[in-house]
């Protein structure tokens, strides 16, 4: 049996541009439909049609090896209804994919199966004193029957076109059916999870170096942002165990044997990112009372020093009052050495004092 595992890379997808519209602009055009990509597939290679449904539908015709495979992206209710009759979809799961916000979920109809990945990527912060990225998410829902494959995307990052490219440049996966292209999705999608974690624990570790770095001020803030962080990413990749546990070992005539081997492995590498990301919010709590610990002591020790100062400055305002009230009879006043005397005596004793709080540590 053919490798199934390809990285994808990312990349993203949209209707085709009109001339003169350079490709960074593309979200910048309006598009006239939902419909981002409709082709056949006969023996694992597209065959030239109409990009529309019914084209490629006729062009699969009876081929055992042949199927559909539709992209959307947020497409409208009407036009999702459209799609609905097309393909025999149920209501329930074409509401969810209209309105999205979904969590993980595998659903099983009579014929087909419906699927939503949630997806994250990072987006770089809104404001310019904030250096963590934030977690964006999006939505990849799949219906997955045995002559078609429909994939309607939510969110305008983790686009499909490179992912279709890239199987396309492997027939031989997308011989094996629609099944390849939901296991190549759901891997596409747990490999974003394992970039994102990376790069969540690269920010934890510069958080964890700042808080016990005494020359840098803590930002707990800072802190609290990086574990929503990490507790939006745990929405997402937590309930997505049990879909790819029911993929890899429950028995369904859309899913062989062998394939099931596959998504096996995903549910694994999915495995490891959930100890990730269980890892690094236990390790984001444990700072967090760290950071307060040492903004106490922090301050504790601030008050010390304060309270050291105050007490010696307390020496020359206490002699100087004392000879500065107001009598006739007072010791030393006539005295000639009196000035001197009274001098020696402030630096003698806040000398002593300054070196008594300084071994003790308060300064």
């Amino acid at each position: 049996m053919p490798s199934l595992r390809v990285r994808q890379g990312l990349g993203r997808v949209r209707p085709p541009l009109p001339s003169g519209v350079d490709t960074d602009d593309r979200a910048a055009v309006s598009r006239e439909s939902a419909l981002v990509d409709c082709a056949a597939y006969i023996d694992g290679r597209r065959v030239a049609c109409d990009p529309s449904t019914d084209a490629a539908k006729h062009a699969v015709g009876e081929a055992d090896s042949g199927f559909v495979w539709l992209g959307l992206f947020e497409p409208e209710p009407d036009e999702m209804a459209a799609v609905a009759r097309q393909f025999g979809l149920h209501e329930l799961a074409v509401e969810d994919a209209v309105h999205a916000y979904q969590r993980p979920k595998l659903d099983r109809y009579r014929e087909y199966l419906f699927m939503v990945f949630k997806t994250v990527t990072f987006r770089e912060p809104d404001q310019p004193d904030r250096t963590a990225e934030v977690v964006e998410t999006g939505e990849v829902m799949v219906f997955l029957g045995r002559r078609f494959v429909i994939t309607v995307r939510h969110g305008e990052h983790q686009a499909l076109g490179t992912l279709r490219a890239r199987l396309e440049s492997h027939p031989d996966q997308l011989a094996l059916g629609p099944v390849s292209v939901l296991h190549a999705i759901a891997d596409n999608v747990v490999d974003r999870y394992v970039e994102v974690i990376a790069a969540l624990e690269d920010d934890i570790d510069e958080a964890e170096n700042a808080v016990f770095n005494p020359d840098r001020a803590i930002d707990i803030e800072e802190i609290y942002r990086l574990k929503q962080q990490v507790l939006q990413l745990r929405r997402s990749v937590a309930p997505l165990a049990n879909p790819l546990h029911v993929l890899s070992h429950t028995p369904h005539p859309l899913l062989p044997a062998g394939i099931r081997e596959y998504f096996s492995d995903v549910e694994d590498h999915l495995s490891g990112v959930r100890e990730q990301v269980n890892t690094a919010d236990e390790l984001l709590t444990t700072l967090i009372n760290a950071a307060l610990t040492e903004v106490t002591t922090r301050q504790n020790e601030d008050m010390r020093k304060i309270s050291a100062w105050a007490a010696i400055a307390l020496i020359p305002t206490a002699i100087a009052g004392i000879y500065g009230m107001n009598f006739e009879n007072m010791p030393e006043l006539t005295w000639t050495y009196g000035y001197p005397m009274a001098l020696g005596l402030i630096v003698t004793i806040c000398t002593l004092l300054y070196v008594v709080l300084r071994r003790k540590g308060w300064l």
